[in-house]
């Protein structure tokens, strides 16, 4: 059904400016509740299973003391797991020091309650693969826990993982990382090929914590993911991924909470983001090489979650130049956090270096503050300042329904700063009531067929 809803889309346009209170949603009017394809899509998202069978870590040389590298260790463990055929790879009682966790097809990595993996301070413990670094496909840093092109995998338990960033380097890479990233942007624009877009050691961009990388079937369950370095789960053109029941808890800068990039058949619930960047945030690659790559994120549900900050809650882009669609969010909320307080609720992001399509995005059931900047915002003009990389191709952003939203405490409770070269088309706002708002009125630019229907702002109709 979605397939045809945008062929009718494309065919006959969306048109009119401002509606009134009421007022029909352009051609989507035509067609059943967006919301009906959730089933769906979640009939799809089954968890991997994983034989019974187990390894246990301390069988293959590990020492849960704090200080004993067992590198080795996960290696040799994870390898006999997989040659078996799969089973469970156990991390029980205590501390266990390592780098990098590469992970193969069949593997549930489970850190038990009392079990801790803790990950090394030092660079050269992350030797370099190939990846994407902020919507960019490269050679760097490897991950702390990294897969590629592997089957049926799951991070489960109610132990912890943490990356132990603030140990290493990696913060202070932030300040250096300049040079290497425009290096990379330029090798995106001139074609280099990605094996020779090579970073890592004596580099300044800094790795994920966890990506799976062109996999599917994927588990991420029960965890507290502590300390990334960078965006903290991120699966990268993967399919079939469950995150579900996960603490994340981080601090620093570019530190997401769930990133899914050029993703399909994604379920993200029951979770809790105490983070210092935007808690889910859906991405599919940055500008001239996102659209190289070119596939998007899609069909993807973000349900039952927690937000304690910073940045936003419910986020598209700004890495979006593969297209984003059919991202359903319900039943969240935005608490004040011990030390952040959410930035944006639902927080849309993009400008014209992006290209690409975000559109079906819809929210719904979405409470709770402060959210101290705005509690919806779509920016189509994100991040303009600074050197330009590759073409200008101007972004869409069309079909944007939210319902039933109740955020408090915030500056404004719509804007939309849309595109003067392509504004954005269609958006609804529904059945929502905002309080203590310091700028009732929408602000509304570069926007057509904007539909605000009984939604009051300090208890006033808008």
């Amino acid at each position: 059904m979605a397939g045809s809803r945008r062929d009718f889309l494309k065919t006959a346009g969306l048109t009119g400016g401002l509606l009134a209170s009421g007022a029909a949603f352009g051609p989507a009017a035509a067609f059943a509740d967006p919301w009906d394809q959730v089933p769906e899509i979640l009939a799809r998202i089954v968890p991997p299973k994983f034989p019974d069978r187990v390894f246990d870590l301390r069988s293959f040389g590990a020492v849960g003391d704090g200080k004993k590298d067992n590198t080795k260790a996960f290696a040799a463990a994870i390898a006999a797991c997989t040659t078996a055929g799969g089973g469970r790879v156990l991390v029980a009682g205590g501390e266990y020091r390592t780098g990098a966790i590469h992970l193969r097809s069949n593997v549930d990595l489970h850190v038990a309650a009392g079990a801790t993996i803790k990950f090394s301070s030092s660079a050269s413990a992350f030797p370099a693969v190939y990846t994407r670094w902020q919507g960019i496909e490269c050679v760097n840093f490897s991950p702390f826990i990294y897969a590629r092109g592997q089957t049926n995998l799951a991070l489960t338990g109610a132990g912890t993982i943490d990356g132990n960033a603030q140990a290493g380097p990696w913060f202070d890479y932030d300040g250096k990382r300049g040079p290497d990233w425009d290096r990379l942007q330029q090798m995106a624009v001139d074609g280099v090929p990605v094996t020779k877009r090579k970073f890592g050691a004596g580099h300044y961009l800094k790795p994920n914590m966890i990506q799976f990388y062109a996999c599917r079937d994927i588990l991420v369950e029960g965890l507290s993911l502590r300390n990334p370095a960078m965006w903290t789960v991120h699966p990268v053109l993967s399919k079939n991924v469950t995150v579900r029941n996960v603490k994340i808890h981080s601090r620093g800068a570019m530190v997401d909470g769930v990133d899914p990039e050029s993703s399909a058949d994604v379920h993200i619930h029951h979770c809790s983001f105490d983070t210092g960047d935007d808690g889910t945030v859906i991405k599919s690659g940055r500008d001239t090489d996102g659209r190289r790559v070119g596939v998007p994120s899609e069909s993807i549900v973000i349900e039952d979650n927690d937000y304690y900050g910073r940045w936003g809650a419910i986020t598209v882009g700004s890495e979006m130049s593969g297209g984003v669609r059919d991202v359903f969010a319900q039943r969240n909320r935005i608490h004040a956090g011990s030390s952040y307080k959410a930035f944006y609720g639902l927080y849309l992001k993009t400008n014209k270096r992006r290209g690409g399509v975000i559109e079906n995005i819809n929210v719904r059931d979405l409470s709770g503050g402060p959210v101290d900047r705005g509690a919806i915002f779509v920016d189509m003009n994100y991040s303009l300042t600074g050197p330009g990389f590759g073409d200008i191709v101007h972004p869409v952003i069309r079909n944007i329904d939210a319902r039933d939203i109740r955020l408090d405490d915030s500056p404004f409770a719509l804007k939309i700063a849309g595109s003067e070269e392509s504004p954005l088309t269609g958006f609804r706002l529904a059945d929502s009531a905002f309080t203590n708002i310091d700028t009732p009125k929408p602000q509304i630019s570069n926007a057509k067929n904007v539909v605000i229907s009984k939604v009051t702002v300090n208890g006033k109709p808008i």
